[in-house]
């Protein structure tokens, strides 16, 4: 065992360490995971067309254990800051409860068998998409951008913005202009959530040298770039009604959802600088949460009622 910088101490490779199923199971990030899933299912639910419930299952089981091994390829990336920042020093890596290799192991052996199985049972479309979000999150993100660019979480965001993708393409077996605008939902929602985080945490990623933005640019223009998302997040999110697969009343839910985030950002903008408290932007960053669950169960339940007014009989 090492101690890294009179943090938790860390098992070294080589080292058998005693975990638990639960340490396992956290280094999936269940909490972005139940995201992942849920989002992947909004794309499955608004596709257009039908899917076998079993393929339906095993679908988003496959996705689910995909975004499950990009946590923990993260989780072994990071363990180096993570033991550092207050926010990760007790996850398993750097509490040495997992060793490194092991969680390396993990990741690996889960990330090969969410892309193959989904590819065998589904199709490869899908699978290229969960491949590359995968690779994009563990390499493109977590190696390169989140250590080199204050844009890391802008462009890195993508990673989180595939799974609707994915869910539609396992329906359809194609990419349409419907799945990328549940994409772009995710995409411009990412970095005014996140950094509503980075604000009231500035200090942790300060001390582990990661540029977010207010700590590279100020909390000032963190702020500006906060409103400027809110905004765009929210006329993307009624861009369904729109294009034609929601109905208006969808359209009236997103706008007054969109209102309301909007309303945070601002409160977060008229924040003062070095508030320690940061009560605004901890509120934006609670209410984003439920933004993202709300839109897209309203275009679910959109779906879902539009179906049953059309075909009466059932859904699949």
């Amino acid at each position: 065992m090492t101690v890294i910088d009179n943090h938790e101490v860390l098992a070294e490779d080589g080292e058998m360490s005693e975990a638990s199923a639960r340490d396992y199971f956290e280094l999936l990030k269940p909490r972005v995971m139940s995201l992942v899933v849920f989002t992947a299912f909004a794309g499955l639910v608004l596709a257009p067309g039908h899917i076998n419930p079993v393929l339906g299952l095993i679908a988003i089981l496959c996705i689910a254990v995909g975004a499950g091994a990009s946590g923990a390829l993260n989780m072994w990336y990071d363990a180096d800051i993570d033991a550092i920042m207050s926010r990760t020093a007790k996850r398993p890596i750097p509490a040495g409860r997992i060793a490194p290799s092991e969680a390396l192991a993990f990741g690996l052996v889960l990330s090969g068998f969410s892309v193959v199985i989904l590819g065998l049972a589904v199709n490869w479309l899908s699978a290229g998409i969960l491949a590359f979000t995968i690779f994009f999150y563990a390499v493109v993100y977590t190696m390169w951008l989140k250590r080199s660019t204050p844009q890391n979480i802008v462009i890195g965001g993508a990673a989180g913005a595939f799974p609707p993708m994915i869910g539609w393409a396992c329906v359809t077996n194609s990419v349409t202009i419907e799945s990328t605008v549940l994409f772009l939902i995710i995409f411009l929602w990412t970095p005014a959530h996140f950094w509503a985080l980075a604000l009231f945490k500035m200090r942790d990623y300060e001390a582990v040298g990661v540029p977010m933005l207010p700590n590279v640019a100020g909390e000032r223009v963190t702020k500006h770039q906060i409103v400027a998302y809110a905004v765009l997040t929210a006329i993307c999110a009624v861009l369904p009604s729109f294009l034609g697969f929601a109905s208006v009343g969808y359209g009236l839910v997103a706008a007054a959802l969109g209102a309301v985030f909007i309303y945070c950002s601002i409160a977060v903008w008229r924040m003062p600088d070095g508030d320690l408290k940061m009560i605004p932007a901890k509120k934006l960053f609670g209410f984003s949460i439920f933004y993202l669950f709300a839109v897209f169960s309203a275009l679910m339940i959109d779906r879902l009622v539009s179906v049953l007014v059309s075909h009466p009989g059932g859904w699949f």
